[in-house]
């Protein structure tokens, strides 16, 4: 007999940014661990239509999938953990509800009826929700909401669950995460904060099943007892979430807490299979002690908020643990180096990373820092406008065009090397309409990217709209810079690299968003051992 698929959301109280979308990702991986097949979907409450246009410092990285979707930077801790791709159904905004809702009344489908918050946009948002359970390739779906409860904007999403809760019953589940504070004045844990958080839910309807509580400190057995008293749930259900080293650590001391267990009986689902955590233990277990340690330079614009590069961060954990050895990543911001600082600025990286962006802001100083790596023999990466920035050096100072440049910084600029994609050419909305999700690259046999990946054809993640003029191709080859991945279906040049050169790879697409715990991303792999090596060959 086939058991229907359940339903787990996720919710947050007392203050955001308490780790929702790690809890999630924790989950699921146990669950995963025991054999369910489990996805992750983010209902986000602001009313853009997705994350595509919002300036980083607003919301962080921007994730795409391999479908083309921008989506919210929590789809790629969903994968990271899972190692499962995630697709458009993973993500749904306030704004794509009410647009797909404003579309269906334009079009007559509901028949000339008030359209109204219950029962039309709820009606979606549940459509939303089911509709990844309705594949039949899941036994589990969790559902993570943006934001607290409170927020005017998430309150069609509470409701939603409500209606949910009480239409399949047994199948759905509700987890809270909350906060208890620590008071030093009083030395106390205060679960006031949490116990008007549950009192908000109830008043919405929703009566939380678990409580997942964010704490400095150990919570006692006497202030579980309380808070369960309080909230109206199992003591059992009452989770300690203390603070971690590193978000890796969660799916463990979770295991520790028996979440997992708690959510499979509440649902009445099997609990017989015993979690494999194995690989997941030695992945921590090397990226706490492993004694090699390397510093590379981060270069970017956006670097006030980390989050911005979220997924090239994680990247270099994964890159690092596969080489057996911690990387530091030096933030350096674009904007402050110069032709006359850079080597001030750089010295005693063993390895720069150029990341992507958009915009003329802080060009120079990428283009400044591409110039030390390439004559300083320093391992390089160029990862989107990090690869242009690389074309554009090279050819400014190695193929003497002074003015070198690209049509998105420089309209009239007489050597246009990077210029608009002809598909681009006619577009005058911006969002969604970049080249979006994953294309084939074939590789050249002679390359280091062939070296790297090994194979002929990759997938990955694109996400620009400008790309290498080909019209430059031949001098560029003739030059040292060779054209080392193409795109079968346009000629689009992908991957370039500098031959007589340590490692100095660009690369068109972004492949941080590929990298999970387990498969780290073969070119970040590639570039943390060479930046190894530089280091050992610097010793010695």
């Amino acid at each position: 007999m086939s058991v229907s698929t359940k339903y787990i959301f996720v919710t947050g109280g007392v203050t955001s940014s308490l780790g929702k979308g790690i809890i999630s990702a924790s989950l699921a991986k146990l669950l995963q661990a025991r054999g369910y097949s489990v996805t992750i979907q983010k209902l986000d409450p602001y009313i853009n239509v997705d994350p595509g246009t919002l300036n980083p410092y607003e919301h962080g990285e921007c994730y795409v999938t391999d479908d083309g979707a921008e989506t919210d930077l929590d789809l790629g801790h969903y994968e990271r953990f899972l190692n499962v791709p995630t697709s458009q159904a993973n993500n749904v905004t306030t704004g794509r509800i009410y647009k797909t809702v404003i579309e269906k009344e334009r079009r007559g489908d509901y028949l000339g009826k008030t359209v109204q918050v219950i029962p039309h946009i709820t009606d979606e948002i549940k459509h939303r929700i089911r509709l990844l359970g309705n594949t039949g390739q899941y036994q589990v779906v969790i559902t993570e909401i943006g934001g607290t409860v409170g927020d005017i904007e998430s309150t069609p999403y509470i409701e939603a669950v409500r209606q949910l809760k009480w239409e399949l019953s047994k199948d759905v589940l509700v987890i809270h995460l909350t906060l208890v504070p620590y008071l030093s004045a009083s030395g106390e844990l205060k679960t006031k904060p949490t116990q008007h958080s549950v009192k908000m839910m109830l008043e919405y309807g929703v009566q939380p099943d678990v409580l997942v509580c964010r704490t400095e400190h150990e919570l006692s057995g006497d202030l579980r007892r309380k808070v369960a008293l309080f909230c109206n749930v199992d003591s059992s259900a009452v989770i300690e979430a203390r603070d971690a080293k590193s978000i890796y650590q969660v799916p463990l001391l979770m295991q520790k807490e028996k979440l997992d267990l708690v959510v499979l009986n509440k649902l009445g689902l099997a609990v017989d299979k015993v979690p494999d955590m194995s690989r997941w233990e030695k992945f921590l277990d090397t990226l706490y002690n492993s004694k090699n340690e390397i510093r590379i330079g981060l270069v970017g614009k956006y670097i006030e908020l980390k989050d911005s590069y979220k997924s090239i961060a994680e990247a270099f954990i994964h890159a690092g643990v596969s080489n057996e050895c911690k990387v530091h990543i030096e933030w350096i911001h674009s904007e402050g180096i110069t032709d006359e600082n850079v080597k001030s600025q750089l010295k005693g990286l063993k390895g720069i990373l150029v990341a992507p962006g958009f915009g003329h802001r802080g060009i120079e100083g990428k283009i400044a820092a591409i110039k030390y790596a390439r004559e300083e023999k320093v391992p390089f990466f160029g990862i989107c406008l990090g690869m242009q920035c690389a074309v554009i050096e090279f050819g400014r100072n190695v193929l003497g065009m002074k003015d070198a440049h690209s049509t998105e910084m420089d309209a009239s600029t007489k050597h246009p090397v990077i210029d608009l994609l002809e598909a681009q050419k006619k577009i005058t909305n911006k969002g969604g309409t970049m080249r979006l999700g994953a294309y084939p690259c074939n590789l050249a046999e002679d390359s280091r990217a062939f070296e790297i990946y090994g194979r002929h054809t990759i997938y990955e993640r694109h996400r620009h709209r400008y790309e290498f003029n080909n019209e430059y191709l031949a001098d560029y080859e003739r030059g040292g810079m060779a054209a080392t991945g193409i795109n079968p279906e346009g000629g689009l040049v992908e991957i370039v690299e500098v031959k007589d050169h340590p490692w100095f790879v660009g690369v068109q697409f972004h492949p941080e968003y590929k990298s999970t715990v387990d498969n780290p991303h073969p070119l970040f792999v590639g570039f943390v051992k060479a930046c190894v090596e530089a280091g050992v060959k610097e010793k010695v």
